[in-house]
């Protein structure tokens, strides 16, 4: 951009892959160029951000300029309630909780990518009841072939996988749901939905085979529709034609919304949540929030996959950080701060972090 001389530079969701030191210098660039006079325009769902780089801020709501603010004269809840249109609550209300025993455990896990290169390489780690352990790591670092290998979407190489004791290290999917595995996907639209179905048809695509939804080998459409009007309203799924609706006719809030009231709604021993917070606003990031926590102290255990440091502090109980698809080490969120976390996140050591299990 700088190459081709322009004046007006437009940054969209920039931060998304960079560790927190990156972030830092990216800002840093940033006032640089404002200092040499060019006009940047940021587009970011990162209140932080905004406050750390910006001098105005233009809140769009479903399509509609809502309002322009000062930053300097703005605190991030205005923004927000600007944004979502009620008062928003940043932090997570999670009370202290013993995890119990180990419900999910991954031992000496490889896992090839698409090129048929080593993305995961020796990776153990253990989940326990009652817990969220947050993984975090630059994005590409095996996150994705982890959680495809964990959910049945990608093979394993070597290395096993066990769940409530049982080995399903090359089990199908639908074992794997039926065992008690739940998983929010990263692309919602690619992996969560069919985009193309009815919500009811959706919210019953796992189970659409088990009474009552189909009886003899037949459909049973009834309860089919009254369990998606249930779901949607005890998860404020919001749909011009409710359960008849196609899913692309949702918008991206309500269509995390809906995955995550269908998975949840499978009570899983262990739910595999990937970004699932990605590209939302603050409301429907608060309100998710509150359910995986939820989940976490029905004593259900929780892996929180995600490329959000703020998400991983405050939601986790335990964070775990990958690094070329190995495990870098195991850290407590009381006792570790953000730099801390992007430095081990980048591939170098930190004091006081465990390769193995955090006692």
């Amino acid at each position: 951009m700088l190459y081709r001389d322009a004046e007006v530079l437009i940054f969209d969701e920039p931060t998304g892959v960079l560790t927190p030191q990156e972030i830092d210098d990216l800002m840093q660039i940033m006032r640089n160029l404002i200092g040499e006079g060019k006009s940047i325009i940021l587009i970011t769902h990162k209140l932080k951000e905004i406050k750390a780089i910006a001098d105005r801020c233009t809140v769009i709501r479903r399509g509609k300029v809502i309002g322009t603010v000062e930053v300097a004269d703005s605190d991030e809840s205005r923004m927000a309630e600007m944004m979502v249109g009620r008062a928003v609550s940043f932090s997570v209300n999670k009370a202290p909780r013993a995890p119990g025993e180990v419900v999910l455990e991954i031992e000496g896990l490889g896992v090839l990518s698409s090129r048929k290169t080593q993305a995961v390489k020796d990776f153990s780690l253990q989940l326990r009841y009652g817990e969220i352990l947050g993984l975090a790591g630059v994005d590409g670092n095996g996150q994705t072939e982890l959680v495809e290998a964990l959910t049945g979407l990608r093979k394993v190489q070597s290395g096993s996988i066990r769940l409530k004791g049982v080995d399903i290290t090359h089990a199908s999917i639908r074992t794997r749901t039926r065992s008690g595995m739940a998983h929010i996907p990263e692309d919602r639209q690619r992996r969560g939905l069919v985009l193309d179905y009815s919500m009811e048809d959706n919210l019953v695509i796992e189970i659409y085979g088990l009474p009552p939804y189909s009886h003899r080998g037949f459909m049973d459409r009834k309860a089919i529709r009254a369990h998606a009007v249930a779901l949607m309203e005890a998860f404020d799924v919001r749909a011009g034609e409710g359960p008849l609706a196609l899913a692309r006719s949702l918008s991206g809030g309500n269509q995390q919304k809906a995955i995550v009231g269908r998975e949840i709604d499978l009570n899983p021993e262990v739910l595999v949540a990937v970004q699932p917070t990605r590209g939302l606003d603050v409301g429907s990031i608060e309100y998710i929030h509150k359910r995986l926590v939820e989940q976490r102290d029905k004593g259900k255990a929780v892996l929180l996959v995600s490329l959000e440091l703020d998400e991983i502090m405050n939601l986790s109980d335990r964070i775990a950080v990958i690094s070329h698809g190995a495990v870098a080490g195991i850290l407590d969120p009381k006792n570790v701060s953000e730099a801390e976390i992007g430095l081990m996140m980048a591939g170098s050591s930190v004091p006081g972090a465990k390769k193995g299990e955090l006692k």
